[in-house]
């Protein structure tokens, strides 16, 4: 059975993409059973009942999309390394016990290495170390480059919704297209948007999540009803990628 990971990396046509070394690298070593949650068969499969039936009511096309991580913030983890070297090396100035001057930078690089290594792979810790407004733009700036690429923008009716999920950062950015104007869709879709952007930030609960992305359909139908014409123009699917 293939792993989480390699389900985010399979493209439509089955090939597994290799994944490049700044990628990894950026990656934590492994998601918890939660995080996993978002990218399974059956969140895939919710998912495309939950955007099936938002779209049964307006002319809107939903999409969602779920990336691991949005951003590089290997900085993070040079900041851990530094602080735990420097403490290894206050520790070896000012110990009462002996040691050998040759491999106090060895024991510092050592120290550095470690803490660096445990920030990459501990997601709590590494985000203690980054901030929210770096953790914003870098989810913001993704959401923004898989609506472009997504080809969201191509509907006839400029109608298109990104509903975009970065775990790592525990984000959900909204992005819509031209004919999604947030002021002629007044209040209700203001609030539908805020409830979605906010279900994450406690706790990673897919259902918790969909429940929230379901809102947008009693929000939309109103000011963008179905259409009789109406065709399915972009796929139910949940967009997962790394």
């Amino acid at each position: 059975m293939a792993s989480a990971r390699e389900e985010a990396e399979r493209p439509a046509g089955g090939k597994v993409r290799a994944t490049s070394w700044p990628e990894i690298a950026n990656l934590p070593l492994a998601m918890n059973s939660t995080e996993q949650a978002f990218f399974g068969n059956a969140a895939k499969e919710q998912a495309a009942r939950a955007v099936a039936s938002i779209e049964a009511r307006t002319s809107a096309e939903i999409v969602l999309a779920v990336r691991p991580i949005s951003g590089h913030y290997r900085h993070a983890d040079y900041l851990a390394g530094m602080a735990l070297g420097f403490a290894a090396l206050l520790l070896l100035l000012f110990l009462p016990q002996p040691f050998t001057v040759d491999s106090m930078p060895l024991d510092v690089l050592a120290a550095f290495t470690i803490g660096a290594v445990l920030s990459a792979h501990a997601p709590p810790l590494r985000r203690l170390l980054i901030s929210r407004a770096l953790m914003d733009t870098s989810v913001r700036t993704a959401a923004r480059a898989a609506f472009v690429d997504g080809g969201i923008a191509r509907t006839r009716g400029r109608t298109g919704i990104l509903v975009f999920v970065s775990i790592f950062e525990r984000r959900v950015e909204v992005v819509g297209d031209v004919a999604v104007d947030p002021e002629r869709l007044g209040d209700a879709y203001a609030a539908a948007v805020r409830t979605i952007e906010k279900s994450l930030s406690i706790s990673l609960d897919f259902a918790k999540f969909l429940v929230a992305v379901e809102a947008l359909g009693p929000a939309l139908e109103t000011a963008l009803p179905r259409r009789e014409d109406d065709e399915n123009e972009l796929s139910d699917a949940m967009d997962v990628a790394s």
